[in-house]
């Protein structure tokens, strides 16, 4: 008797009135409220209608507390986790955090662990947006001791997309399975929108393995409207909804490379909007010298030894001929200049069985030394008479270059919501509006307050733009980007043939909007 005037008083309450309840609920409460009966999920869909971004930041020295407290954070509120990334310090084991992380969200929710260089968020005790460097090297006691703590966690709820991990595998005694892992990608979303396109992807290498191969060829197969961003080198585990997917622990083969594919569901309700992703690029190197041909090439043990000429000239240059005239091009500028070559690479590529294109790329080199032989260059895939120019890190050049971002998404933020709407997202004079959701940020490592003179320099384009969205990112070794906005050159990806994905001393944004359906489209549940 108590159990049906229980239903009764449930039925009679107003959609207005449960809203408002359900609304209040941290996300396993609310999960749990959608599942009461069809009216409650209608109203709960209504309650969460639009794509969301949670994210949070801890630096407590309790690895175990740091954990407990950005999944406190990230879900004190109402989502269904549709994804997840969490970047951890040294302190953290992977494994432990993948697992928690895991029974936290449920077993159909994709998870990305990675440990990096440092951490960009919003601290769960301050909500203050922080940039947080490990030093390995460091004799510091205090940094040493920093250096070991610190995680940020960020959940996705993207309604209209779908999203899984797909690893790049590559076998025991082999190469990286590339073709296969495109492949794969192009499976999985044609599967889910009938496109053989996603309309993005994260992705995370691991540390032991060079993927820039696999990016470049990755960016060739992929259209421009695919946003392409992650971490070149790292060190990550993950976990797919498909099982069949997850390869940890097999002796048979390794992962070089997860990606985190978005693809748009082919069945998703029209009153569902549409969630759109831009990709910015912060350079933070500048250009010095002339250009070079390549002419006498070696690779042992992944250095390439090389020989040169000046672009229209004869002479062969050794690598201490070479270094001698790039620093004097540069004057004393910079007292020890960090150096790179970036090399202009022709190549063909096909995937599987399918025709080969010729591709032309950009991929930088660190320079290690010259000699009166050769100049050494960090990496592969150099060939005889690719043309390449230096390049050195430059603070001056970045700064430009976040106040040119900063632009760049000021136009993005033309019409879309900002700090007070962001908040009140769903509220009657903000339905109709785009909005931006959230954010990722992938910075170089070498960036950073040591390198700018003072902190947060690399978020601020993004926060001063979208004050009070969600903000996550980390401090990298090899920053993916393969842009549809880039700061002093807009849509360079679609106007030009020439493909350019990793990227060094830069940051890339991946920010997420979000334009919701026309009014009186109807939500189906």
């Amino acid at each position: 008797m108590g159990s049906r005037r229980e239903r009764s008083g449930m039925a009679s309450m107003s959609e207005d009135l449960v809203a408002n309840i359900v609304g209040r609920l941290p996300a396993v409460s609310f999960a749990s409220a959608a599942c009461v009966c069809k009216s409650w999920r209608r109203v709960c869909s209504q309650v969460l209608s639009r794509p969301k971004l949670a994210s949070a930041l801890s630096l407590n020295p309790s690895a175990t507390i740091a954990l407990q407290e950005v999944v406190d954070k990230v879900l004190s509120q109402p989502i269904f986790p549709h994804f997840a990334i969490v970047h951890a310090a040294q302190g953290f084991s992977l494994a432990v955090a993948l697992r928690y992380i895991g029974r936290k969200l449920g077993a159909r929710t994709p998870v990305i662990v990675s440990r990096d260089a440092g951490i960009i968020g919003i601290d769960a005790a301050t909500n203050e947006v922080k940039e947080v460097e490990w030093e390995d090297d460091s004799e510091d006691e205090v940094i040493e001791i920093n250096r070991n703590h610190g995680i940020v966690l960020t959940v996705g709820f993207v309604p209209g997309l779908k999203v899984d991990c797909i690893p790049l595998v590559r076998l025991a005694e082999g190469t990286a399975m590339v073709d296969k892992f495109i492949m794969d990608i192009r499976e999985y979303s044609t599967s889910i929108s009938g496109c053989a396109a996603p309309v993005g992807l994260i992705m995370f290498g691991n540390e032991s393995a060079d993927i820039k191969y696999a990016v470049e060829k990755l960016d060739s197969a992929m259209p421009v409207e695919t946003a392409i961003v992650g971490d070149e080198r790292g060190t990550c585990l993950y976990r797919t909804v498909n099982d069949l997917r997850n390869v940890h622990g097999s002796q048979e083969c390794y992962t070089d490379a997860v990606a985190l594919v978005f693809a748009k569901e082919r069945n998703s309700s029209p009153a569902v909007g549409e969630i759109r992703f831009h990709v910015v690029l912060s350079d933070g190197v500048s250009v010095v010298g002339p250009r070079y041909r390549a002419v006498s090439v070696r690779t042992r043990d992944d250095v390439t030894w090389l020989t040169a000429r000046r672009e229209g000239q004869t002479e062969v240059l050794d690598g201490e001929s070479i270094l001698n005239e790039i620093y004097d091009e540069m004057d004393n500028r910079v007292e020890y200049p960090e150096l790179y070559i970036r090399v202009t690479k022709r190549r063909k590529h096909a995937i599987g069985a399918e025709k080969a294109k010729l591709i032309t790329s950009l991929s930088f080199h660190l320079v290690h030394r010259g000699d009166e032989e050769y100049l050494y260059v960090n990496g592969a895939s150099i060939k005889t008479g690719d043309y390449f120019q230096f390049y050195y890190a430059d603070p001056a050049a970045a700064v430009a270059s976040c106040n040119e971002v900063s632009t760049s998404l000021r136009s993005l933020n033309l019409g879309c919501n900002s700090k007070s709407s962001y908040q009140a997202a769903g509220s009657a004079g903000n339905a109709d509006k785009a909005e931006v959701f959230g954010g990722l940020m992938f910075a170089c490592c070498g960036r950073g307050a040591a390198f700018f003179g003072r902190p947060n320099v690399d978020s601020s384009p993004f926060v001063e733009n979208f004050p009070g969205a969600p903000l996550a990112g980390i401090f990298c070794g090899g920053e993916i980007g393969c842009c549809s906005m880039r700061s002093g050159d807009q849509g360079s990806r679609g106007g030009s043939s020439t493909h350019h994905c990793c990227h060094v001393y830069s940051t890339v944004y991946l920010v997420m909007s979000y334009t919701p359906a026309p009014s009186g489209t109807t939500l189906r549940c």
